[in-house]
């Protein structure tokens, strides 16, 4: 059972409390707050000062100073207190800023893997590896472009001879590594088709028409394929940085148990800092609790 306090013992606490009010001149306040940095042992050695990292020494002074007016703490042991509980605050605060700093590396390191391309020789391996490439580059932006810009050239081609040449269909089998595909197969078989047809002068602008409409389907095709492809990866990529915002188990791990560990510094040292002060101002308090709290 704690040792209650008599009556006498509370009255005369009191009296003493009323004799210590702290500084009353305005003069006697601006020397109390500069205490906050005189006296600042502990808090003064949290900052980092590295060569290529600096904690800003004004913030934190700024911040010493509203928790010592805030909590006004007279004589060393309060001071200590609230040194204490001002590192503690700091540190908390780091917590949160290497946390924001490992969210931030996580998802810019898997932006940068992603938006920095596959060597075009592997992707061209990877394009060919389902046998003919025109459907898995149909299915990708970069695949898509690349289709268009080739189609776009042959479209070229056509205008400037004014038909369809076995020299146009050659030049886009040469960008497949000579090999033929859906693509090239069909524009080969509509020049056949043309060439087959008896010229006259009035079939001359008909035959290049019809091969220019044929470019055209495909090209139109091939914008909207690649217009799809991009919506589809954006929304890849939101859900990719989506699942990203959160640090490494293991460093979001380490985090959480410095938190904790600095959570439990702050509310004891905030704690006893309460009993001190109510004590020095002559208040009953009741003995301190102490529970041991066991990990899992």
């Amino acid at each position: 059972m704690p040792k209650r306090m008599s009556e006498r013992q509370l009255a005369a606490n009191r009296r003493n409390a009323m004799q210590s009010t702290g500084p009353r001149t305005l003069k006697g306040r601006a020397v109390s707050k500069m205490n906050a940095l005189k006296h600042g042992i502990l808090s003064r050695q949290v900052l980092v000062a590295g060569q290529h990292y600096q904690e800003d020494r004004k913030e934190f002074e700024a911040l010493h100073r509203r928790f010592w007016e805030d909590l006004e703490p007279e004589g060393p042991l309060e001071e200590m207190l609230v040194d204490q509980i001002v590192t503690a605050h700091w540190r908390l605060r780091r917590a949160l800023i290497a946390e924001s700093g490992a969210i931030a590396l996580n998802v810019d390191k898997g932006h940068r893997k992603r938006t920095k391309g596959t060597h075009p020789a592997l992707q061209w391996m990877q394009w060919r590896a389902f046998g003919d490439p025109i459907h898995a580059m149909q299915n990708s932006s970069i695949g898509s472009a690349v289709l268009l810009d080739w189609v776009k050239a042959t479209r070229a081609s056509v205008e400037q001879e004014g038909r369809l040449t076995e020299e146009a269909v050659q030049n886009l089998i040469t960008h497949f590594a000579g090999q033929p595909n859906i693509l090239t197969k069909s524009l080969e078989e509509l020049r056949l088709k043309l060439e087959a047809e008896t010229d006259t002068p009035e079939s001359a602008p008909r035959k290049r028409d019809e091969a220019l409409t044929f470019l055209d389907r495909k090209i139109n095709d091939l914008r909207w394929s690649k217009e799809r492809c991009v919506e589809d990866e954006e929304q890849e990529e939101d859900s990719r940085q989506a699942a990203a915002v959160l640090p490494s188990g293991d460093v979001l791990d380490k985090i959480l148990r410095y938190e904790t560990k600095l959570e439990r510094q702050l509310y004891r040292a905030m704690a006893q800092l309460e009993r001190v002060q109510r004590m020095r101002r002559g208040e009953a308090i009741p003995a301190p609790l102490s529970v041991e709290v066991a990990g899992n």
